[in-house]
């Protein structure tokens, strides 16, 4: 049996790596040829001190001025000490280049493209082993025929070799033109990643989860990753939206609906609304229900404008979220990215 260790280093590089059962956190990071920051190796120095931000794990013998009790009870590990018992996720307070590793690279192929909608293409990409990465996560995707590349974030859940991504259409954009006019099946893309912050945290308490167009992207990634890890909390999905055209992936949503146990979502668009659409800004539908009184993780990722909308709400509203995470994105053109 071997666990998934996401380590997270400082400069928003992830690594995924794989650790036997029985075997210590740091062997398992210098086997794949990361040096975590290490001097004794005994539990006595305190160089190879972390953060433990999801998972289980048993710490072996350390002493109070390598990691104090607080310290423990916080989540702090000693990687040299720690054997995990489950998937985790580690803080590493270094870069992933003090640490001697580097950024995965990747090569795949367009399996699959859809050009339906006036204002997103999505697509679907077959790599040649599978990805790791946190669901809600993004790669840089290089566009075929230059050296540049676009920041996007998985649609799809983790650990598989078919990538899904949901991208707006910008005008004379560079990877918009290419998937717009000049992508077709069977097209080679490379890709480095995963990185970002912008991903699901164990769900401990409801969760309320606000898309801002295509910011729709890591929440279909982390609503699949949720239907093969059940949780017995509420998950809510507000997805807002210009205009009719920008309002894709409800078939997928429906799918989840159906598929997950306390999941549920709506829609709204700034433009005068057809079908099941609401008129406004998510805000303007969500209710005292929604926030818990602020037993809640609240997550946003769209433009933003929308993201610092929400934060003056809740302000406004007067609930304090216990956690309030956010991806702002816009596109290149407009010098803001993912």
């Amino acid at each position: 049996m071997s666990y998934n260790i996401a380590l997270q280093f400082e400069d928003g590089v992830s690594r995924v790596i794989q650790c036997n059962a029985g075997e210590l956190v740091a062997d398992a990071a210098y086997r794949a040829n990361i040096n975590i920051p290490l001097d004794c190796r005994d539990g006595a120095c305190g160089t190879c001190k972390c953060h433990c931000e999801s998972g289980a794990y048993t710490q072996g013998v350390y002493i109070d001025d390598a990691l104090s009790a607080d310290e423990a009870a916080n989540g702090f590990v000693l990687t040299c000490q720690m054997t995990p018992s489950s998937d985790c996720v580690i803080r590493v307070p270094a870069s992933a280049t003090a640490c001697k590793t580097a950024v995965a690279s990747y090569q795949a192929a367009i399996a699959r493209i859809d050009r339906n909608s006036a204002t997103t293409v999505s697509f679907q990409l077959r790599a040649e082993r599978p990805v790791a990465f946190l669901p809600g996560q993004y790669v840089n995707l290089t566009v075929p025929g230059t050296h540049d590349a676009r920041a996007y974030s998985f649609s799809s859940a983790p650990n598989q070799t078919e990538l899904s991504f949901l991208i707006r259409d910008v005008p004379h954009g560079l990877m918009s033109t290419y998937m717009r006019t000049q992508a077709s099946t069977g097209d080679a893309l490379t890709f480095t990643g995963p990185y970002g912050s912008f991903y699901l945290r164990p769900v401990v308490r409801p969760v309320l989860m606000l898309a801002g167009g295509t910011g729709l992207a890591p929440f279909l990634s982390m609503l699949q990753w949720l239907q093969d890890h059940p949780t017995p909390h509420p998950v809510r999905l507000a997805y807002g939206v210009n205009t009719v055209d920008d309002l894709v992936g409800l078939d997928a949503l429906d799918a989840l609906r159906v598929a997950l146990p306390d999941f549920d979502y709506f829609t709204c668009m700034v433009e005068h609304a057809s079908g099941p659409a609401r008129v406004g800004y998510v805000t303007d539908h969500l209710s005292a229900q929604d926030l818990h009184e602020g037993n809640v993780d609240i997550y946003v990722c769209g433009p933003p404008p929308m993201v610092e909308g929400v934060r003056r709400w809740l302000q406004c509203a007067g609930v304090t979220p216990q956690n309030f995470l956010f991806e702002k994105f816009a596109s290149v053109r407009e010098g803001v990215t993912p």
